[in-house]
């Protein structure tokens, strides 16, 4: 059960590092090309906003459908496990949440840079005009 959790922690920590390597500056030639390798690799990445999504519907599943002590005969073990449960599903909830959106804050701004290149081409065509 915890495999995937871990697989998302390291596709969560890679797309920080993805996002930090394209927020940074570099000569232009350089950014080009680390954006067009960037921009490769995001269309099979894709599938973790899927994977991610499925994930946060089973958090939600387990929501709806966890056992509760209505009795007043809870023990503290009973109280415990319940709590550490739902801290443990607020968190992965959060690491789903954080790999949807830094995968699209990453397609944003490859696809902010594709842009500013065909723009910067666009001028360059019309000034030789």
């Amino acid at each position: 059960m915890a495999l995937q959790w871990l697989i998302l922690s390291y596709v969560v920590a890679a797309e920080v590092a993805i996002a930090v390597i394209l927020t940074l500056p570099y000569p232009m030639l350089l950014k080009k090309r680390i954006v067009s390798l960037i921009s490769l690799i995001l269309n099979p990445a894709a599938s973790i906003v899927a994977f991610a999504g499925f994930q946060l519907l089973d958090i939600y599943w387990k929501n709806e459908h966890r056992l509760l002590c209505s009795s007043e005969v809870c023990t503290t073990t009973e109280r415990d496990r319940h709590e550490k449960s739902v801290y443990k599903a607020q968190r992965n909830g959060v690491l789903c949440a954080a790999g949807i959106l830094l995968y699209w804050c990453i397609f944003r701004i490859c696809k902010y840079h594709k842009d500013l290149e065909r723009l910067e081409q666009l001028e360059k065509r019309y000034k030789d005009e």
